[in-house]
């Protein structure tokens, strides 16, 4: 049996929180004989995907199809327009059950098209590693003999699981709380276009004198979109918390790295700052307090998670507080057109996890897209 110890930042997830589901939607369906043939294949090198969870430890015996794989045929059409829109109710019917294992994949067959619905526990992955899963699986499903110049299999055959960069750190004996359900939450989607988007970033420059990212400035418009301004709201503190990738940044975490290569970097705002000032200000500040990464700053952030789990402040230990601030994920960049398990990229994705106060920061075409639930 393989055995893997879990990071401080795996840590975090251990009680099933935030897993990684999206709704891939295929126009034109695909045979699955080579999909399930590839996924027993890969669970060679992405054991830690396949297996279980058991008192801070990943474990992988062998490959169970059976409870990480199933398919459903249903002769009904899929009603695109709905899905693709910003309604929760909708996608929310492909949502998967807490998992047994780590990683479980449905298929669903319509009669125009084909559904995947791969979910990953987040506490053996971030969200690049679910998509160089997801990506090695298409192309080997495309194809019996993938070409080893490949990026994508160069980088699946150099996969790394080496958790251990904070020494010492265990957490056997620990059993995390789930978190309590969001409940019901609106969701909303805004087309941001690129060039509105480019004249924020160009106004900053002239007005801070700092060049920021259209991360810096979409944020600040999520910021400016859940902390609001009305009575309703609370006053204090509100909180922008975003995951940062560190691989290519920290020895041991290269982009072959599968695992949670990511560091939770916090900026916190008053709220009447975010009343009172424009989205090209909340952006300069954004991107002035982005923190340098070194491998000692990661350090820094592993070690407060430890310090966290020994003082038992569990409270603390989670990603962000939906009740005092919001979390924001930029997702631009999912690599949809990897995706391709023989009959083209998916013609539509959906994010499936849904958090009250979270944002994430699609791809419309050339535009962005911010799709916010509160």
């Amino acid at each position: 049996m393989r055995r893997l110890d879990i990071s401080p930042v795996d840590a975090v997830f251990s009680n099933g929180s935030y897993p990684i589901e999206f709704l891939f939607y295929y126009e034109e369906a695909f045979k699955t004989e080579r999909l399930r043939s590839g996924l027993r294949r890969l669970s060679s090198l992405f054991w830690p995907a396949l297996g279980e969870y058991a008192d801070g430890s990943i474990l992988f015996d062998r490959y169970d199809e059976a409870g990480c794989y199933n398919e459903e045929s249903l002769d009904q059409e899929l009603d695109i327009a709905k899905l693709s829109g910003a309604g929760a109710a909708a996608a929310a019917r492909f949502a998967l059950p807490p998992l047994e294992r780590l990683f479980f994949l449905k298929v669903s067959r319509f009669r125009n098209g084909l559904v995947l619905v791969p979910k990953l526990n987040h506490l053996a992955g971030d969200g690049y590693s679910y998509f160089l899963l997801l990506s090695v699986l298409a192309a080997l499903t495309r194809s019996n003999r993938v070409p080893f110049q490949s990026t994508v299999l160069k980088r699946a055959l150099r996969v790394s699981h080496k958790r251990a960069v904070l020494r010492g750190f265990s957490f056997k004996g620990v059993k995390l709380d789930p978190l309590p359900p969001p409940g019901e939450l609106t969701i909303e989607q805004d087309v941001m276009p690129k060039g509105q988007v480019e004249a924020m970033i160009q106004e900053t420059a002239e007005s801070a004198g700092l060049r920021v990212s259209a991360n810096d400035v979409l944020s600040a418009l999520v910021v400016k979109k859940l902390a609001g301004g009305g009575k309703d709201r609370p006053g204090g503190d509100f909180d922008l918390t975003m995951p940062i990738d560190v691989r290519g940044r920290i020895k041991g975490y290269g982009r072959g790295f599968f695992g949670n290569a990511i560091m939770f970097h916090r900026v916190t705002f008053k709220r009447e700052e975010i009343e009172n000032s424009a989205v090209p200000s909340l952006a300069a500040r954004i991107r002035q307090l982005r923190p340098g990464l070194s491998a000692e700053t990661y350090l820094d952030f592993l070690r407060r998670l430890a310090e966290i789990r020994a003082a038992e402040k569990w409270a603390e230990f989670r990603p962000y507080d939906p009740e005092r601030g919001c979390l924001v994920t930029n997702l631009s960049k999912l690599p949809a057109d990897r995706l391709d398990f023989g009959t083209g990229p998916p013609r539509l994705v959906v994010p499936l996890t849904v958090e009250k106060n979270s944002a994430g920061i699609l791809a419309k075409g050339e535009d962005f897209l911010l799709r916010s639930a509160f």
